[in-house]
């Protein structure tokens, strides 16, 4: 429960609450469970406070310092926390819904299981946070950085992720479903079991990346660099991968079947058991190839470069 002298303190205005705690900087205000929609709070300084269960809809937190603050299952549909700062936060289960944090600081914030639905994180830093099972959906994160972030089974279905970095971000079993990744980089990115279906990665950097089992059915993969990424059992049937680069990947057992990988790079990749039944390989560059145990059925090889590839029965080709 809230501190009924921390509360009339705040409704005295956002100046007179900050001139208090500069005070008092060891204090750690509690305003638990306190409705605050009413309250302009914009620049207003929360270091560390208590801020479980409260609501905040439709607030502005611009400019604010909720730095290491307790917002869990906070209430901040709608609410405007644009450059505000939230590092290290506890924003568990909180309710995030349409809220604008666009720039703000949440680095090593702790959103799991947090509702940020058609939010705008539009160039906010993530890096290091924790958005396990977090809901995504439409949100919009362009050119938002989510480095080293823990996005395990989150939702980012329909997503905006346009030239987002997610270097080394762990995205095991997330949901990218038709989302828009286009320019991003997920440099060593763990993707094993993600839904990248129908999803746009034009000119996404997958180097290194680990996408065991991912799915990116119909995906757009055109100019992906996917250079020594591991796409083990990866299904990537009907998939754009025109002019892609696959070189060194792992791509043992994936389903390509009907994908296009016209003029796309394959030089020393792995594809021994792969589906390639019915793909467009015209002028791919398959140089060194492993396609050992491959299924080639009717996919359309012309002038495509197969030097030195070992062939399907085993044989090395001339």
């Amino acid at each position: 429960m809230a501190d009924d002298g921390h509360l009339t303190l705040l409704k005295q205005g956002v100046s007179t609450w900050n001139d208090w705690w500069q005070k008092h900087p060891k204090v750690i205000p509690n305003l638990e469970g306190a409705n605050l929609q009413a309250i302009n709070l914009r620049e207003a300084n929360f270091y560390k406070a208590d801020l479980q269960e409260v609501s905040l809809r439709q607030v502005d937190l611009s400019m604010a310092n909720l730095e290491g603050a307790n917002l869990r299952i906070a209430t901040l549909e709608g609410a405007t926390l644009y450059t505000a700062v939230l590092y290290k936060a506890n924003l568990r289960e909180a309710n995030l819904y349409k809220a604008d944090l666009r720039e703000a600081d949440l680095s090593q914030v702790d959103l799991s299981m947090a509702n940020l639905r058609e939010a705008n994180l539009c160039t906010a830093l993530l890096e290091g946070a924790t958005l396990y099972t977090a809901i995504l959906y439409k949100a919009n994160l362009w050119e938002a950085s989510l480095y080293k972030a823990d996005l395990r089974e989150a939702d980012f279905s329909m997503a905006n992720l346009r030239e987002a970095n997610l270097s080394r971000a762990n995205l095991s079993m997330a949901n990218l479903c038709m989302a828009n990744l286009v320019g991003a980089t997920l440099y060593e990115s763990n993707l094993r079991g993600a839904n990248l279906s129908l999803a746009n990665l034009c000119m996404t950097n997958l180097i290194g990346a680990k996408l065991h089992k991912a799915s990116l059915v119909g995906a757009t993969l055109i100019g992906v660099n996917f250079y020594k990424a591991q796409l083990l059992e990866a299904n990537l049937r009907e998939a754009d991968l025109r002019e892609a680069t696959l070189s060194m990947a792992d791509l043992s057992g994936a389903s390509l079947h009907e994908a296009n990988l016209s003029m796309a790079n394959l030089r020393q990749a792995n594809l021994s058991g792969a589906n390639l039944s019915m793909a467009n390989l015209r002028e791919a560059n398959l140089h060194q190839a492993n396609l050992i145990g491959a299924n080639l059925k009717n996919a359309d090889l012309t002038g495509a470069c197969l030097q030195e590839a070992i062939m399907p029965d085993g044989t090395l080709h001339s």
